[in-house]
């Protein structure tokens, strides 16, 4: 079954997420590995460990929403593969959500109160907040695995009797389903993106009042702070608003389907939030930038060579596969 031309541009962005976000958060999670490793590791960095950990979470079930968008939206996987790729998928989104808040209390608090900050910058309580923010986003995502399987009259399938996933819902889903909505939209997204815009706003306040913290430092700390906004407005949004158009209206939009898309953007914004807050996720990605630019430049320069033929190799000698980088280390 060929996609339909709206479905391939969705399959093609969803190609395109993976893609990005895969190398992007390893990189992040090989520098956060190594942080937390070390003794006394800050609460921040757990906290950034866990985002890299939902975002993997989610750019490792896009493959079953590229089947999905490859079939037209029909689901080919069966019941259990359905469910749990729902269950993850969303979890990993309001996971996310209440990291982003964790981490910018955590950039309020080291900058209004520095003495206090210090003095209790415990890992632990980096692990008690990822495991809280798991458990509320865990907890109320089981709702997708509830909905598949409540008793309906329907098979789960659309029109032609196909089967789909976490879609047409029946009345008796649709009365279970839009209070929890609701619900997620209040609880994992409103609140957060309220407390995390107040914590940003005293932070880049507090920071572009220092001068001696100095201009770099300036813009790294708006740098954040407008990455996780556009993370929160952009990318959470419209699903989210999803949510209270369809409890008022009583049904599923079916836009939500583009909303889900933009979702999952996140996994690729949040490598530059990766990158404004750790020094040493700036060092991995500089470092692999160098690196494929160098390899990029010996690639062309070999291509070059070949293009020369004879005449360029008696010229330079024997292309010598030796001199050519292609590892870029």
């Amino acid at each position: 079954m060929a996609p339909n031309p709206q479905n391939s541009v969705l399959l093609s962005v969803y190609i395109i997420y993976f893609l990005i976000g895969l190398p992007a958060n390893l990189l992040a999670l090989r520098a956060f590995v190594g942080q937390v490793r070390q003794p006394h590791p800050a609460p921040i960095h757990i906290l950034l460990l866990s985002l890299t950990l939902a975002d993997l979470l989610l750019l490792l079930l896009l493959p079953f929403k590229m089947t999905e968008a490859a079939y037209n939206f029909h689901w080919p996987l069966g019941d259990a593969l359905c469910a749990v790729t729902g269950f993850g998928f969303y979890s990993s989104i309001y996971y996310s959500t209440w990291l982003l808040m964790g981490i910018s209390i955590e950039r309020y608090r080291s900058v209004s109160f520095p003495v206090q900050y210090k003095l209790s910058r415990k890992p632990v309580y980096g692990v008690i907040a990822s495991l809280v923010s798991c458990l509320l986003s865990f907890g109320h995502c089981s709702i997708v695995i509830i909905v598949h399987y409540l008793p309906t009259d329907n098979v789960g399938g659309d029109a032609k009797g196909l089967p789909v996933c976490y879609e047409n819902f029946t009345t008796n889903q649709l009365n279970v389903l839009l209070p929890v909505q609701l619900e997620l939209c209040l609880v994992l997204f409103f609140i957060p993106m309220v407390v995390t815009i107040f914590c940003y706003r005293r932070f880049v306040h507090i920071m572009l009042s220092r001068p001696q913290v100095g201009t770099q430092k300036h813009w790294r700390a708006m740098g954040l702070a407008a990455v996780t906004l556009f993370n929160f407005l952009v990318c959470f949004g419209p699903y989210n608003v999803s949510h209270v158009v369809g409890f008022v209206q009583r049904k599923s939009e079916p836009w939500r389907v583009c909303a889900v898309l933009l979702s999952a953007f996140n996994a690729c914004v949040d490598p530059l939030i990766f990158y404004f807050s750790s020094s040493a996720v700036r060092k991995a990605f500089d470092k692999r930038l160098r690196s494929l630019q160098s390899w990029g430049t010996s690639l062309s320069v070999y291509c070059r060579k070949r293009a020369g033929g004879p005449a360029a190799e008696r010229e330079d000698g024997s292309l010598g596969m030796a001199n050519v980088n292609f590892t870029g280390d």
